[in-house]
């Protein structure tokens, strides 16, 4: 499979390293907005300019677009779907309908396919979710993230006036998910089930009391949670809190028999040393998927619901049989 990445960041970084790592990829080159000669990938793969995409429309099987989801995927999956086969992580919950809309559009006009939100929430979670009510109807969903960095949250905080740099980890509240896992299936409001570790660095002179207090009434982001702040300096920040972890629990409790006598409780659960690197590695095996729809005639907008699980692995059905059945 030929494989190009679109964006080079953390997660186009990952893709290079999850490409490195699957004996069925190979890796094209990286298309990039700044000027390629200012890059230096991982494994000396080219790097080229976004103005030069459309060269390679005969040269690249699947397009890893690796933009935000606030504003390059919105834009970016769509406008892409019209010449290559794409996917993307998309992320923001609320909007995915809307996105699925457009990039459907686009790729079932073009003939190409097009798979949006791929990684671990949207994405493996999601499919936790959906294997675990079509097996126990009768219960409830359960979806704690964390301990990791929440990137949109800490980029919240960097956003206040007066902010160098900042960390926010979301923290599962250990009570909730013990209630939770002892099938006592309770309601749970959103403070209830996390809390939120911030770590700032102010600029010298700054009002950290003001600081503190714009962080924990941030509506949609820290006014509903236990926020804890914590100011420290640019040194603790890159010693203590240089990486980007994360993981996250899904968890459905439900009940069987005629009565609903037996309780049963379905964990997934992720713990990542990367978050961006586990999402590359995931989206890597949807683009080995989606290349293999492509080659039967499939079409339009996909997501990971759509997708048989062996179209995400490059071993034969004999030896997915022989091996892992």
């Amino acid at each position: 499979m030929k494989l190009a990445i679109y964006g080079y960041g953390n997660l186009g970084r990952g893709v290079e390293c999850a490409a490195h790592h699957a004996a069925d990829v190979e890796l094209v080159g990286v298309f990039t907005r700044r000027a390629p000669e200012t890059l230096k990938t991982l494994t000396g793969v080219p790097v080229y300019s976004v103005n030069d995409i459309l060269d390679f429309k005969d040269k690249i099987d699947v397009l890893v677009i690796c933009g935000g989801s606030a504003t390059d995927l919105p834009e970016m999956t769509p406008a892409l779907a019209e010449h290559f086969n794409v996917l993307d992580s998309f992320d923001t919950h609320a909007a995915i309908p809307t996105h699925f809309a457009k990039v459907d559009k686009a790729a079932a006009a073009s003939g190409h396919i097009a798979l949006i939100s791929a990684g671990w929430d949207p994405g493996m979670f999601s499919l936790n979710r959906l294997y675990a009510s079509a097996i126990l109807p009768d219960g409830q969903d359960y979806t704690f993230w964390g301990r990791g960095v929440s990137q949109g949250h800490s980029d919240a905080i960097r956003r206040i006036d007066g902010v160098l740099d900042a960390r926010q980890y979301t923290v599962p509240i250990p009570e909730a998910m013990a209630a939770v896992r002892a099938g006592e299936n309770p309601t749970l409001t959103t403070g209830e089930k996390h809390k939120r570790e911030c770590y700032v660095v102010a600029k010298e002179g700054a009002d950290l009391c003001r600081i503190e207090n714009e962080i924990k009434t941030m509506p949609n982001y820290f006014a509903d949670y236990d926020t804890t702040v914590n100011f420290i300096s640019m040194e603790e920040l890159m010693r203590d809190h240089r990486g980007i972890p994360h993981g996250g629990n899904v968890i459905r409790t439900g009940v069987t028999g005629m009565n609903g006598e037996h309780k049963h409780v379905i964990e997934y659960s992720l713990k990542l040393d990367s978050n961006p690197e586990f999402t590359a590695s995931v989206l890597v095996a949807f683009a080995r998927a989606i290349n293999k729809m492509h080659s039967r005639g499939d079409a339009g907008c996909k997501t990971v619901f759509d997708v048989a699980p062996a179209d995400l692995s490059p071993l034969s059905p004999e030896e997915l049989r022989a091996h892992m059945l």
